[in-house]
């Protein structure tokens, strides 16, 4: 018997957990704490410590398979390479479009934007992140010069008051719940506003259940208060931000007063009286959101908000302070990073910018030039344009990602798919996308492969392999690459190593610049940016000076706006989505894990008590959830834990997809959809 252990880094929440597989006989078969990670310290939350069922789970994807008659056959590589390449071959640049994913490394990513751009030469290249986090893009870049999260995750536990809004921190990024934790237990005080009393809500010294789509008055109403009492920052104001005047005109006028923010968003005037004193007043304050904050047609705005509030009060390059944007997906900060969106190539570096064009181009050298020098669809206008403007986009490739299931009004989403005359999807598994494709590519999971993701806190890490693919299955970025040589541009793709890609990467990006494998290849790795080989990383942004050209922080004056559906007769209840500590996204790696899938193997709605009372609903009783796009059928959880008025569906379930019934409405900047806040009904089934 061969056995032994490989570090790697987790593949599911972006908190970046590392752990060691357990490989017998050349299979992995369990983890194991690694101890020396500065991160979770040996710690993992229940998906990491089963992180290893589905790796080999039978349902695994091990031969390409191409559609014929309606129905898949087994193909051999050549055979898919054939047809992807003549069938893209013959479409236009701007009538293709790419997903790429935050499950991949940072190296797949990037390859698959040099795919979009180069070979293809089409400007439609998005990921997830329009999903989850596009808002904090658009707005911490607004608000800073970088769109990605302040502070490191081990100074949260020396903040001397932690704000959580819009983050269930506990179930869906436990290892930083830990730091909350000890910020308590180091004296410091926890405040918590969110819909539900979830497990985060629970370690509150203050906690308030609000109205989903109130953030901005909120976040307004406490701004007021701390300048009324005179706790503002007065130094870092004057000194490091511009706007100052503007956002005072708005945040103390009469409609964000503590008496009218709670007829907005149900918190006590008290509550938000009290909470507005223990930010200012603190030594550091650490600001912590996530989704709850991004998912609304208002998303930029809020992010906004939040970066207000903590430039207010001097927590700004300062340890124990920040803007804590927990990303969602292990590395959707990455995928961010290498240029995976419509507007940026790696690094943040516009693709308008004529003189970066050129240097991508140059360093890529494709005979016949890149895509024009323009921003491509998200890939919420592309599902937008496939529907309602058949034709212009014909043919799509995505890479690891599941939008028949993430995407908001599946019945739209599904629709969409429907237009396109040819989709190439590349997974693990046959996911509910992958089963609308013409041609499914066998690709491999975080165990089989080497290479790096980028963690919330901007720290990358390390990928090691620790066992083969199964079957005919390759790795992501040697798919890529044959994809390429197959449209005849293998000399731009020659790789033989993750750790060529990589260089390639750091030559390309400044924040990257810095960092190579043997550089990366150690417990602690290294944050961006990483200007040269010799820096030690940046963990906290913007101490003495934001990234803006002139160093200041941009404060905004924004009014709040309620969400674009509001309850009314016929649909009364507010619905909002999120995670459960169990399941991660989609689904299509934790319902495969045996020990996950068995502690929650369906979904359910959340209702509280009052509501339920007036409905004659029942727990555990199955009922029909309907809004304006769809209804699916689901178990009730009649609880005192959710507020009255709104109700709550997590989203990993096909059977029961909360996303049959959200709005695809879009913030007007970042083209995020509002999974945060629709308007819903719920019946009792009478013919059950």
């Amino acid at each position: 018997m061969d056995l032994k252990y490989v570090q790697t880094t987790c593949p599911y929440c972006g908190t970046g957990c590392s752990f060691n597989l357990v490989v017998k006989d050349g299979k992995v078969v369990g983890t194991q704490p690694y101890k020396r990670s500065p991160v979770n310290e040996g710690k993992v939350c229940p998906k990491g410590t089963y992180a290893h069922e589905f790796v080999n789970s039978p349902d695994r994807l091990t031969k390409p398979l191409i559609k014929k008659d309606g129905k898949f056959v087994e193909a051999t590589w050549d055979e898919a390479y054939d047809l992807i390449a003549q069938k893209f071959k013959s479409y236009k640049p701007d009538e293709i479009a790419c997903l790429s994913s935050a499950r991949v490394s940072n190296e797949e990513n990037y390859l698959l934007m040099k795919l979009a751009r180069g070979v293809f030469k089409t400007r439609h290249v998005d990921h997830c992140a329009r999903l989850c986090h596009a808002s904090t893009v658009a707005g911490l870049a607004a608000s800073f010069g970088s769109g990605a999260m302040t502070n490191s995750i081990l100074d949260i536990a020396e903040s001397k008051c932690v704000f959580v809004i819009g983050s269930n921190t506990f179930e869906q990024h436990p290892l930083i719940g830990r730091k909350i934790v000890q910020a308590k237990l180091n004296g410091g005080k926890v405040i918590v506003f969110d819909p539900r009393y979830t497990p985060t809500a629970k370690q509150a010294d203050l906690y308030a259940s609000f109205y989903s789509g109130t953030d901005v008055a909120i976040l307004n109403c406490l701004m007021g208060e701390i300048i009324r009492n005179g706790w503002e920052d007065k130094e870092w104001v004057s000194k490091r931000a511009k706007g100052y005047e503007e956002l005072k005109a708005v945040v103390l006028s009469d409609a964000y007063l503590p008496e009218n923010v709670e007829k907005i968003s149900g918190i006590s005037a008290a509550d938000l009286k009290t909470a507005a004193e223990w930010i200012g007043t603190a030594e550091s304050s650490a600001l912590l959101y996530s989704m709850g904050i991004t998912q609304h047609t208002v998303g930029v705005d809020n992010v906004k908000s939040t970066a207000n509030l903590q430039m207010l009060t001097g927590n700004i390059g300062r340890r124990g302070g920040g803007v804590n944007a927990l990303r969602g997906q292990n590395n959707v900060q990455g995928a961010c990073d290498m240029g995976a969106l419509p507007v940026v190539f790696t690094g943040y570096q516009k693709v308008i910018d004529e003189a970066v064009h050129k240097k991508f181009a140059d360093a890529w050298g494709f005979p016949d030039g890149i895509c024009e020098p323009k921003n491509g669809y998200e890939v919420t206008v592309m599902f937008n344009v496939l529907a309602d403007n058949p034709g212009e986009l014909k043919a799509m490739y995505i890479m690891g990602e599941n939008p028949m299931l993430s995407d908001p009004d599946l019945t739209h989403a599904e629709h969409a798919l429907e237009q396109l005359e040819f989709l190439v999807v590349q997974d693990i598994f046959l996911t509910e996308t992958a089963q609308h494709a013409d041609v499914v590519l066998p690709a491999t999971c975080y165990a089989e492969k080497e290479g790096t993701q980028t963690s919330t806190e901007r720290r990358v890490q390390m990928w090691r392999k620790a066992q083969d693919p199964p079957g005919e299955a390759k790795v992501d970025w040697q798919i890529i690459s044959e994809v390429a040589a197959a449209m005849g541009y293998a000399d731009q793709f020659p790789y033989q190593s993750a750790e060529e890609i990589f260089a390639e990467i750091a030559a390309l990006t400044p924040s990257y610049h810095g960092m190579n494998y043997e550089r990366l290849n150690k417990p602690e790795a290294l944050h961006w940016p990483c200007p040269t080989e010799d820096h030690p990383g940046t963990p906290i942004l913007h101490i003495g000076k934001c990234s803006h050209p002139d160093g200041m922080g941009v404060m905004h004056p924004i009014e709040w706006k309620p969400p674009a559906e509001v309850p009314d007769a016929e649909y009364p209840y507010i619905l909002t989505t999120g995670r459960c500590i169990w399941h991660w996204h989609t689904g299509s790696m934790t319902r495969r894990s045996e020990t996950l899938d068995t502690e929650v193997p369906t979904g359910w709605i959340e209702i509280n008590t009052e509501d339920a009372k007036a409905l004659g609903i029942q727990d555990k009783e199955m009922v029909r959830a309907a809004s304006r796009r769809g209804e699916v059928t689901v178990e009730a959880k009649v609880t005192d834990e959710i507020k009255k008025g709104v109700m709550f569906m997590p989203f990993h379930f096909a059977e029961c997809a909360a996303n049959r019934l959200t709005n695809n409405a879009l913030d007007p900047i970042a083209k995020i959809p509002e999974f945060k806040a629709c308007s819903v009904k719920v019946e009792k089934i009478t013919e059950a």
